[in-house]
């Protein structure tokens, strides 16, 4: 049996295992809760988006511009929150990135306005003058000699002819010039300058119709072929002519017949498009008088006032030059008459130009001449011969490199640049 002191010491014992128990059951709870806490707080940082990164986030989509009736202006609290919450400096803020357009075509050229043809050659007088002083001075410097004795005479025929004006055409302007010194008398150099000019104006023919016939007569355009060999800047005249009309007030078609020089079609479209006129073409190497055809057709369909062709100076087939050119003008007439037949002649030839212009007047009724490179080395005394030669007129004149230096010939304003005031 246990005695009254053993009982209390039991009973101790139990109360302090109770406490331990309780204690053990305590720490256990508060354990769980701890790991509790922390697999809550694992799962809850598994949840939260990355961190940003530290450089400045790209914009990937620009704000929509706003529609109609909207306010198109951001307000400051508005670039306040951006700057906040995406962390853009304001600079970048306050001027977000433009949409990126659309490739667009490329514009069309604008359309030249050509200088106006009234007066023109007036303008161009001193280009000329600087190019044939030579010959009016020379035949002053020889009329004002104190004694005009046969050897002078025979000096103021060579000075003419070396101006390639010609053989018959110089004798018959020295004759005149030996009457009318003859009957003057006195000589004074403002008579004779008078005298030189009235008797050069005769001699190239003030009289001729020069106008470029450009009307039909009927309700089709005008059509204008433009003829003559390689070299002698026959496309470039037909573009320049183009801007001659158009600056007259003429719609134009161009039609680019010379199908076997390289780049000749490109070249001619280019000067039309530079004036808004319309250039009809083909294939290189393609059938010349069907593209002719073809320019005329188009220049009917949209009531063009002129319709101008360029023409091969050379071929590379068989068929001769003279007999493609014969064809393109009986195909182009099957839509009506041709009004005009210009012959492009490059002055510096000088009289060698004059058989090229035999050739080409065989075939096709040259109804106008066009001398180019008039402001070069070449002689003014190739207006007369050709005229002579052919018996048509000098219509037009090239004097530079200019869009605007083809102008049309006005006898007066060329023998007043040949000799001067």
């Amino acid at each position: 049996m246990r005695g009254p002191g053993a009982g209390r010491r039991f009973a101790h014992t139990e109360a302090v295992m109770d406490i331990l128990i309780l204690a053990v059951v305590l720490i256990a709870l508060v354990a769980v809760g701890a790991v509790s806490g922390l697999v809550v707080s694992s799962r809850k940082k598994k949840q939260l988006p990355p961190p940003a990164p530290p450089s400045t986030p790209t914009i990937t989509a620009p704000p929509a511009e706003p529609q109609v009736g909207e306010d198109a202006a951001t307000t400051a609290e508005e670039q306040r929150r951006t700057i906040e919450e995406v962390g853009l400096p304001e600079a970048e803020a306050a001027a977000p990135e433009a949409p990126v357009a659309e490739a667009e075509a490329p514009a069309a050229p604008a359309i030249e306005v050509p200088e106006p043809t009234a007066g023109r050659l007036v303008r161009l007088r001193a280009r000329l003058a600087r190019s044939q002083n030579s010959l009016g001075k020379g035949l002053l410097t020889l009329l004002s000699r104190e004694h005009l004795d046969e050897d002078t005479w025979e000096e103021i025929e060579e000075t003419l002819l070396v101006a390639d004006v010609g053989v018959v055409p110089t004798q018959e302007l020295v004759d005149r010039l030996r009457e009318r010194v003859r009957v003057l008398g006195t000589r004074t150099p403002a008579e004779l300058r008078t005298l030189l000019k009235e008797e050069l104006v005769a001699l190239v023919g003030a009289d001729l119709d020069r106008s470029v016939k450009t009307e039909s007569g009927a309700d089709t355009p005008g059509v204008v072929m433009v003829v003559g060999v390689n070299g002698v800047g026959k496309t470039t005249t037909t573009g320049k002519l183009a801007r001659v009309l158009v600056a007259d007030g003429r719609s134009v078609v161009l039609g680019a017949a010379d199908t076997f020089r390289a780049a000749a079609a490109d070249q001619l479209q280019t000067w039309g498009e530079r004036v808004g006129a319309r250039t009809v073409r083909g294939p290189e190497g393609g059938d010349p008088a069907s593209i002719a055809f073809d320019a005329v057709k188009e220049g009917i369909a949209e009531g063009a006032d002129v319709v101008l062709i360029d023409t091969a100076g050379r071929l590379h087939t068989k068929t001769g030059l003279m007999d493609e050119l014969g064809k393109v003008k009986r195909v182009v007439e099957k839509h009506g008459p041709l009004d005009e037949v210009l012959l492009v002649l490059d002055a510096t030839t000088g009289q060698n130009g004059l058989t090229q212009a035999r050739v080409f007047a065989e075939v096709v009724d040259i109804t106008g001449i066009v001398l180019t490179k008039l402001d070069g080395t070449a002689k003014g005394g190739i207006v007369v011969a050709v005229q002579r030669e052919l018996g048509v007129p000098v219509k037009l004149i090239g004097l530079g490199e200019g869009p605007d230096d083809l102008a049309p010939f006005e006898p007066q304003a060329f023998v007043d640049a040949l000799i001067g005031d």
